[in-house]
């Protein structure tokens, strides 16, 4: 069953199901209008005592908790190394969603600003963290959160809120870290990374929203908590959405049960921007960071665009790569000159136009330039160019016969990106 939409009127759930998969108790997704207040989370068992930190972590590594901002690192093993290193330390809950066609962590800040709060303090105390920071870009999530901090009352720790403008690399971890420190929300040369040295200098553990609110249920249940993930479809789909989902499913399974049909579907985004463009053989994929990463993809932020018939392969990472062209960071040379390369060999494909030595090139840089950059939107958009070519060979040849008539009716790309749900036109509001 479909829930209601977040809030009447609000950009980011307009249009939005936000449901759970058939027979899924849901544990993070819930209907009704407006943000969960503290009486009603308290009555489903929030806040309740929970393990002490060894156990805590000894739970979270048996339930297979990785981190659901992207990177899907082990939760329990960024634990372990925090609680290894010296006295002061700092918990930073990071709910800058930077993936423009995800929505997961606004909605869970927005609707269920307690779960998020729960998780804060758990991963809080297992680290034995003296301050803890939640760290947002966006307006609605940010009040919401504060009004959750102000019910709860007196925190075992100070917990501020540290809002930034939102950006594609403003949620990478040193990203994070710098902006809090008072400079640009840009990535920096690691090591170290934040739990060596991160806010203040202070070993610092930056963990994704989405994977926080995790930690409540983990902490009730132990190493019997499914490990259900929320994933945001959008695109050429009846019903798109947040959806709250359990592992093992395949990626064919989650659209035709939770988004309904997708007539003539030519491709996918898949894990947000960061993890390419794929076939419609990708459906066959299961939903876990093993197999995907077997495939040569990857989950990310659990962010799937479906790319229709009305729509084109080559003009969709034309999208993408002309997005990170304009959102790198602009401090490295190889990635600021590399998506700006790539983005114009794409849209060269697109238009029917590119030459043998340009798309040669553009294979070279597919392979070249990962690993070039502080962060890792080169490697995003190098994985973006690779996935273009190694899928979609016909579709490239018939690209350079002769000008594709769907590219031509989507490009050159938005001046954002037509994949964005909700982000651009919050800000537009000014929410």
């Amino acid at each position: 069953m479909l829930h209601a939409a977040l809030r009447a009127g609000d950009p980011l759930a307009e249009g939005l199901a936000i449901a759970a998969w058939p027979g899924l108790a849901p544990r993070l997704v819930l209907g009704g209008e407006g943000a969960e207040g503290l009486a009603a989370y308290r009555a489903r068992g929030g806040y309740a005592p929970g393990l002490e930190a060894t156990a805590m972590i000894e739970a979270v590594e048996a339930a297979g908790l990785r981190g659901r901002g992207g990177a899907g690192f082990p939760m329990a093993t960024k634990l372990r190394a925090l609680r290894a290193r010296p006295a002061p330390r700092i918990l930073v809950a990071n709910g800058e969603e930077g993936e423009p066609a995800s929505v997961k962590d606004r909605w869970l800040m927005r609707a269920r600003p307690h779960l998020v709060l729960d998780g804060v303090l758990r991963a809080a105390a297992v680290i034995e963290a003296s301050e803890a920071i939640l760290y947002v870009s966006d307006g609605l999530a940010e009040a919401s959160l504060a009004g959750a901090l102000a019910a709860y009352g007196a925190t075992p720790l100070p917990i501020r809120l540290h809002r930034v403008a939102p950006g594609y690399v403003a949620g990478e971890e040193t990203a994070v870290v710098r902006a809090i420190d008072g400079g640009p929300a840009k990535p920096t040369d690691k090591p170290p990374r934040p739990f060596e040295a991160g806010v203040r200098g202070l070993p610092t553990l930056v963990s994704n929203v989405e994977t926080l609110a995790n930690l409540p249920f983990i902490a009730h249940a132990g190493i019997a908590a499914p490990g259900s993930f929320l994933l945001t479809i959008s695109g050429a789909v009846a019903r798109p959405g947040l959806y709250e989902v359990p592992p093992g499913i395949t990626l064919g399974e989650a659209l035709g049960e939770l988004a309904g049909p997708h007539p003539g579907l030519r491709g996918l985004l898949i894990g947000g921007f960061f993890a390419g463009v794929l076939g419609p053989d990708a459906l066959t994929l299961t939903l876990t960071h093993e197999a995907l990463r077997a495939a040569g993809t990857s989950l990310g932020c659990g962010a799937v665009i479906v790319i229709g018939e009305a729509d084109c392969p080559v003009a969709a990472a034309a999208d993408v790569m002309a997005y990170f062209a304009r959102e790198n960071a602009g401090q490295c040379g190889a990635c600021l000159r590399g998506t700006t390369a790539m983005s114009k060999a794409i849209e060269a494909l697109g238009r029917g136009s590119i030459t043998d030595t340009e798309l040669g090139r553009l294979r070279d840089w597919s392979v070249s330039l990962r690993g070039r950059g502080a962060c890792g939107t080169i490697d995003g958009a190098a994985q973006l160019a690779a996935t273009l070519l190694g899928a979609f060979p016909g579709e490239v040849e018939q690209h350079r016969a002769e000008a594709c008539p769907r590219c031509a009716a989507l490009l050159p790309a938005s001046p954002t990106t037509r994949f964005a749900i909700g982000r651009h036109a919050a800000l537009a509001t000014g929410t």
